[in-house]
C-alpha cells in the first residue's frame, strides 16, 4: 500500500492550495482517509477526514469553513482544498488511510490509521 501526497508549496497569506492523496494497493471505497499536519516544533495534529461509507467528512476547528476534503473514486484520490490560508497553516501535511470505516469519535486519532503518505510541505507567507 502506498499513499502519495502532493500539491504543497509556497503561498501568500489568504491564498489557496489543493492537496492530493493518491492510493495504490488500497481501495478507498470502504475506509477512511484523513489529513494531518505537523508544524515545526509541534506535534502532528488532525486536520480533516473523509469516511467513504456514508460519505461523511469531519474537520478540526482550525479547518472548518476554510478547508474541504473531497474524493475522486475513479482516481482513488482524496483532496484537501485549502482556502484563506494563514501563516499558522504552515506545516507538513500528511495523508493517512484506514482500510475500514473509522468511528466518528476516533477520526482525529493518528492510531486509527494504518497507512501514511510521505507528507507534502505547505508554507504560507505573511
Amino acid at each position: 500500500v502506498q499513499l502519495q501526497a502532493s500539491g504543497g508549496g509556497l503561498v501568500q497569506d489568504g491564498g489557496s492550495l489543493r492537496l492530493s492523496c493518491a492510493a495504490s494497493g488500497l481501495p478507498f471505497s470502504s475506509g477512511t482517509v484523513a489529513w494531518f499536519r505537523q508544524a515545526p516544533g509541534k506535534e502532528r495534529e488532525f486536520v480533516a477526514a473523509f469516511r467513504w461509507s456514508g460519505t461523511s467528512s469531519h474537520y478540526a476547528d482550525s479547518a472548518k469553513g476554510r478547508f474541504t476534503i473531497s474524493r475522486d473514486s475513479a482516481k482513488n484520490t482524496v483532496y484537501l482544498q485549502m482556502n484563506s490560508l494563514k501563516p499558522e497553516d504552515t506545516a507538513v501535511y500528511y495523508c493517512a488511510a484506514a482500510p475500514r470505516r473509522v468511528i466518528v469519535s476516533a477520526v482525529s486519532f493518528q492510531t486509527s490509521y494504518a497507512y501514511w503518505g510521505q507528507g507534502t510541505e505547505v508554507t504560507v507567507s505573511s
